[in-house]
């Protein structure tokens, strides 16, 4: 049980990033907003992290280390985050 409980968080966490890109992605398509754009690139990239956690600590033995990959594709989603608030801050 005690390994199984990381493994389920990690996995919720990944399905909420992921349902929150798609959702975010429809939306998209449907207005045209750029922002829906930066934010569903963001939360993929997010979801991406999380899918990479979940290999890292749960499937990988633990001398292989992705924590370099995942704060740098974190370090790249914030960032997309934060360029699409400050480009479409006049809409």
């Amino acid at each position: 049980m005690e390994s199984l409980f990381p493994a389920l968080v990690y996995s919720l966490c990944f399905a909420t990033a992921a349902l929150c890109a798609f959702l975010l992605g429809r939306s998209y398509r449907r207005f045209g907003s750029r922002m829906l754009f930066w934010s569903a690139i963001g939360f993929g990239l997010l979801a991406l992290v999380n899918g990479i956690l979940m290999v890292d600590l749960v499937i990988l033995p633990h001398d292989v280390d992705l924590r370099s990959l995942r704060l740098w594709l974190t370090l790249i989603a914030v960032s997309v985050l934060l360029f699409g608030f400050i480009w479409d801050e006049d809409d």
